[in-house]
């Protein structure tokens, strides 16, 4: 009775756990966030901004929110015996990632009660700090959320719901940090955020996993997929597909570089998807289509083009940049993910790395070469007599006397700062996350298993006894004098 007691106790920690941090973040939100004086209260802007915000903001928020939700949640449902866990989970990630961005983020970023005068200025009425919220508050919480979806990819099905929840405070804190230090400190430029988004999150869920490996996770039985699971996958691959393009385009400033930002992914997409099919058959021994490549690598044009979405590509080279992307994804999945798990015992339950980690690389060092040749001639050929130009709103550091080769630098720097915190900060939360393993005692039977976290998914498996009846009937019949080998799909079919 002391052990079950003790077992009952370890397997609820998940519980207290949820409910500690939400009352500690609901206490936050309560002492500091409120809504955006400039947007959200009425105010002499309020209007004019906060109409703006619903109109050039929200409906690619609408977008990202989907591929949040439904996109990357039925993406990871292609393991057979792990898809409620997979979605569910996912959300779950996913809402505490988003209230845990808004508070780092905004402590970072605090606000004078008055909003017309900055916090610590002798003008400021108050010293109690605010958090201020809008629109754009919640399409940065989506994006960060990206961050921690795409770490979830690597440790998927081998990893509690606390261990998550560790994983899932920590990264989101480490992500804030790196953006900030990338992109206000070194200068670098990401509107589709292949480096702090795609680039980070694969290789701080690597560095996870390195650290949790366990020979099982490679074992397991139910680590593979089957028709219907692939299905569900695909239809997250779809929708991701879709709305790929708010995704890249969400950050870019408005007008002629958010234009570009969605032609560009646009049609890196679709050479990304030809070129996937065509090596998916190239390098499978049967020569027919790998679903795991056609669920996956499909979207790698999406995440290189992403870092440079909004500078001048052209078509053309938009469609050279998915076609790589998509062929160097799936080169990863058929050669680069089993030498991982061989040689550095990396098990990267979704190929992360194939679609994230080296496209988000490789768009990365594609962002160090268009900031290395940009100049006025393509970025302004059309805007001469205007004061707002093209090459300065994309590179703001060029207008404060910055260079193209400087900026090809910053870009460069972000790489390697980035690519830094992930793996330190990957390994550190690794270890927190595997000291709360201990408490849970997650062994084989365990991995890739909805039982684990779902209640009554025994009697979810079960066949109907219909079906069964049906299933009996069916065996009692022969053809040419041979018994007929039935089984459950073919009685649904019946």
């Amino acid at each position: 009775m002391a052990g079950e007691r003790v077992k009952t106790m370890r397997s609820s920690s998940h519980i207290f756990a949820i409910i500690f941090l939400q009352i500690i973040i609901v206490i936050l939100f309560a002492l500091f966030v409120r809504y955006d004086p400039n947007t959200a209260q009425r105010s002499d802007k309020s209007i004019e901004k906060g109409a703006g915000q619903i109109r050039d903001i929200y409906p690619i928020f609408q977008d990202v929110h989907v591929m949040i939700f439904l996109g990357f949640g039925f993406l990871m449902t292609f393991l057979k015996k792990y898809g409620l866990s997979a979605v569910s989970l996912n959300l779950m990630c996913s809402a505490l990632a988003i209230e845990v961005f808004t508070l780092v983020y905004g402590f970072f970023h605090l606000h004078c009660e008055n909003p017309n005068f900055s916090l610590g200025s002798p003008d400021c009425p108050s010293s109690w700090p605010y958090i201020d919220v809008n629109v754009g508050t919640m399409i940065s919480a989506d994006f960060a959320t990206a961050a921690v979806l795409i770490s979830f990819g690597v440790v998927l099905g081998v990893t509690s719901p606390l261990q998550l929840i560790v994983m899932t405070v920590f990264e989101t804190i480490i992500f804030v940090v790196n953006e900030i230090i990338g992109r206000d400190f070194i200068g670098a430029v990401d509107a589709g955020d292949t480096i702090f988004v795609h680039l980070f999150g694969a290789y701080f869920g690597l560095s996870v996993v390195r650290v949790l490996y366990n020979p099982e996770h490679a074992k397991s039985e139910k680590e593979g997929s089957s028709y219907s699971s692939d299905l569900f996958s695909m239809v997250g691959t779809i929708f991701l597909w879709m709305f790929w393009p708010s995704f890249n385009g969400g950050a870019a400033a408005t007008g002629d570089a958010q234009q570009r930002a969605v032609i560009n992914t646009y049609y890196s997409l679709c050479s990304c998807v030809m070129a996937a099919f065509a090596f998916s058959a190239l390098v499978t021994p049967s020569k027919k289509f790998s679903m795991e490549h056609l669920q996956n690598a499909t979207l790698a044009g999406g995440v290189s083009v992403g870092a440079c979405a909004d500078m001048m590509l052209t078509p053309g080279g938009s469609l050279a940049i998915g076609s790589l992307a998509g062929i160097l994804s799936v080169c990863g999945f058929q050669y680069i993910q089993p030498c991982l798990l061989k040689k550095l015992k990396i098990h990267d339950s979704c190929g992360v790395n194939n679609l994230h980690g080296m496209p988000g690389l490789f768009g990365g060092l594609l962002s160090v070469l268009m900031a290395g040749i940009a100049s006025p001639d393509s970025y302004d050929k059309f805007s001469h007599g205007m004061e707002d130009k093209s090459l300065t709103e994309i590179f703001p550091a060029l207008a404060e006397g910055g260079t193209a080769a400087g900026q090809a630098l910053s870009q460069l720097l972000a790489i390697i700062v980035t690519l830094a915190f992930a793996i330190v900060g990957g390994l550190v939360t690794g270890l927190l996350m595997h000291m709360v393993g201990k408490m849970e005692r997650m062994e084989g039977e365990d991995f890739y298993n909805d039982d684990w976290n779902i209640d009554e998914i025994e009697a979810k498996d079960e066949v109907s006894e219909d079906l069964k009846v049906l299933m009996e009937d069916l065996k009692n019949i022969k053809f040419n004098g041979q018994p007929v080998i039935v089984s459950e799909k073919s009685a649904l079919l019946a």
